[in-house]
């Protein structure tokens, strides 16, 4: 009987082996970054810790996405970036670029949260003060204290991405948090131009690898498609002021590149046989931050003073002086009541003349 149960125990603890090893094998696949998903829940251990901010410190990129200055930076989570392109907009608007997708960035400091990792750029979105500038010295027997250092930095100018995670930070290599950055990182790029026609929608990509330009482009895009101009010639019409950059000499085709501010409002291209194209239809939508966006069709709602969006004064119903004119009624100017010795005298009327006073001979 003694044997019986040995043999039922040992047949068990087979079963329950063969098991194991199976759920092992079945493990899951890794992910983009490379790391296991049984690997994801094991934290990030001391060592990892230290390779991951000696790897990424000082580190090179060229950024983008645009990078808004302050406390309020972008994050990225299970490779979506947020804030969307509206509310990044704003935040730019509000408080200015800190780096515009084609711009050279430093990484300069690399914080490991309990749930993040934080990657500050160009000094980060604080400001630090150095060592010294902690230190002070008491001055006289009063017992007050002055700093040693003075603190005559501006203020920061620098920005942070945050990768966020569900439960604790993975323990993961300094190339798998590159790839996590590659929304808003170009580790890879050779120069600023490269890292800046990424950015682009492919309709403007395509026109500037082909050294082509189209209207609605900024003067970024401008120059890395055909370069700088080889003239400039500035001009006024019924669009106001304007700047021509003229590239090529005749006898070859010369183009010339209409840009009213910041946009390029007419193309105009001489071929050699003499044909004349010219292009003033916008094919690209630029957005403030500089990236491109496709050209959308709806019209702007004008404001009341007939300006899209223009705040105004004007009480409702009450019509502008121009308004009038275009109905033909004006209101007639305001007379003056004459005679009325409840009105102080009116300084504009011609005033009655006192006649002088006739003295009395002197008696002789």
């Amino acid at each position: 009987m003694a044997p019986r149960k040995f043999l039922l125990a040992s047949s068990v603890l087979v079963l329950l082996a063969g098991n194991a090893v199976c759920s092992d094998s079945k493990a899951k696949p890794a992910d983009q970054t490379g790391q296991s998903a049984n690997d994801a829940g094991h934290p990030m251990s001391q060592q990892t810790r230290f390779e991951l901010i000696r790897g990424l410190t000082a580190e090179r990129v060229f950024v983008r996405k645009p990078f808004p200055v302050g406390e309020k930076g972008l994050m990225i989570k299970d490779g979506v970036v947020s804030p969307n392109d509206e509310q990044l907009n704003f935040l730019l608007a509000q408080r200015g670029p800190a780096a515009k997708p084609g711009d050279r960035a430093v990484i300069t400091d690399v914080l490991v949260k309990d749930r993040s990792i934080i990657v500050e750029i160009n000094g980060g979105p604080k400001k630090k003060k150095k060592w010294y500038q902690h230190i002070e010295a008491g001055v006289g027997s009063t017992g007050n204290t002055i700093p040693i250092g003075s603190d005559n930095s501006e203020n920061a100018k620098g920005s942070f991405v945050a990768l966020l995670f569900d439960h604790s930070v993975p323990d993961v290599t300094p190339d798998q948090v590159k790839q996590m950055l590659a929304p808003v990182f170009d580790f890879n790029a050779l120069s600023a131009t490269q890292a800046y026609v990424d950015t682009l929608p492919p309709k403007a990509r395509e026109a500037v690898k082909n050294h082509e330009v189209l209207v609605g482009m900024n003067r970024e895009m401008v120059v890395a498609s055909k370069g700088r101009p080889d003239q400039k010639v500035r001009e006024h019409d019924d669009r106001g002021e304007y700047e021509e950059w003229i590239y090529g000499t005749p006898p070859q085709t010369v183009e010339f590149v209409r840009l009213y501010g910041d946009e390029v409002g007419r193309v105009e291209i001489m071929k050699v046989d003499g044909e004349k194209v010219v292009r003033t239809e916008k094919e690209v939508q630029v957005a403030r931050s500089g990236e491109a966006q496709p050209q959308t069709s709806e019209p702007q709602t004008p404001g009341e003073a007939g300006q899209p969006g223009a705040p105004s004064l004007r009480r409702p119903g009450e019509a502008l002086p121009s308004d009038d004119q275009q109905s033909g009624s004006v209101a007639p100017p305001y007379q003056r009541p004459r005679n009325d010795p409840s009105l102080p005298p009116d300084p504009t009327s011609p005033q009655p003349q006192q006649q002088p006073q006739q003295q009395p001979p002197m008696p002789h």
